[in-house]
């Protein structure tokens, strides 16, 4: 059953001209509209995506189905879509994407760039790699997007990755894979990659995700989103379960791009020896 909105708070920043409403729930959600300017298959992107990397682990607001009446778009006269050449049209009232928003009610600090020093310290840099993953799968087009959120008598922050309506192409739902497709903008949050190993637990996770998942996932979005065309949305979904083998292989185009994103990859500490000790093991035949 669908969340319902009782107010709208604000219009959110973004070409998708979110807004920030209140829920029946008594909770904040950033909603996405089906007339939004971007394309209304984002909204079922947003959806498949975002529970599809809270199935690999990754830390992404939880998301659910919004319903805005038409009462409410009628009332509130913020609530209209900015087109080109000035125009403006109302939102649709129907059924929307809600994403909860980053820090609820009662935020600490919830802020989308951090200087060099605090962004090394946050709790979970790397899933930055883990989310590398997701995007790369479900073919982002767009940039790596995320927040920091520092809860309240907290030191350090927490990234949220957001944002997932341009995975899948957008509203073409197709892969147009390139290297530097679907990365966020700094290559600092990847200086700890190594190797594969720092891709786990989420890459063996999203090779080893049952179909099941996938299908879960996909009967739950509204068929309004996509133009009730079942056989697309299918047609999707078995590009996804196909596509879980190539994760890997993407993710290798974008290490060897000119980026240079992992300068670490397969780094091994060396032990450096003084030369006297060297010499002298050496006479004595020491066995290490």
């Amino acid at each position: 059953m669908a969340i319902q909105a009782v107010q709208a708070i604000r219009r959110m920043r973004g070409g998708a001209q979110s807004q920030l409403m209140l829920g029946s729930d008594s909770k904040l959600w950033v909603v996405k509209f089906q007339n939004n300017p971007q394309h209304r298959r984002v909204l079922a992107n947003e959806f498949i995506v975002t529970r599809l990397a809270a199935a690999a682990g990754l830390t992404v607001p939880d998301c659910d189905v919004v319903e805005v009446t038409e009462w409410l778009v009628a009332n509130t006269p913020e609530m209209t879509v900015e087109l080109p050449r000035g125009l403006r049209e109302r939102y649709s009232p129907g059924l929307q994407f809600g994403s909860q928003f980053v820090g609820g009610l009662m935020p600490g600090q919830v802020v989308d760039y951090l200087p060099d020093p605090q962004l090394d310290e946050v709790k979970n840099l790397r899933e930055f790699a883990g989310m590398l993953c997701i995007d790369k799968w479900t073919g982002n087009c767009n940039g790596r997007q995320a927040v920091f959120e520092r809860r309240p008598r907290e030191r350090r922050y927490r990234a949220s990755f957001i944002d997932q309506g341009f995975c899948f192409n957008a509203g073409e739902w197709s892969f147009p894979d390139s290297p530097l497709r679907g990365v966020y903008q700094r290559n600092r949050v990847y200086a700890g990659v190594t190797g594969w190993q720092s891709f786990e637990p989420w890459l063996s996770k999203i090779e080893a995700m049952e179909a099941d998942t996938l299908w879960r996932i996909a009967e739950q979005v509204p068929p309004e989103w996509y133009g009730g065309d079942t056989l697309v949305l299918e047609r999707l979904m078995e590009q996804l379960l196909m596509r879980r083998s190539r994760v890997r292989e993407l993710i290798t185009s974008f290490r060897d791009s000119n980026r240079e994103p992992f300068p670490m990859w397969n780094q091994t500490a060396k032990v450096v020896v003084s030369q006297q000790f060297a010499t002298v093991a050496n006479e004595r035949g020491w066995v290490m």
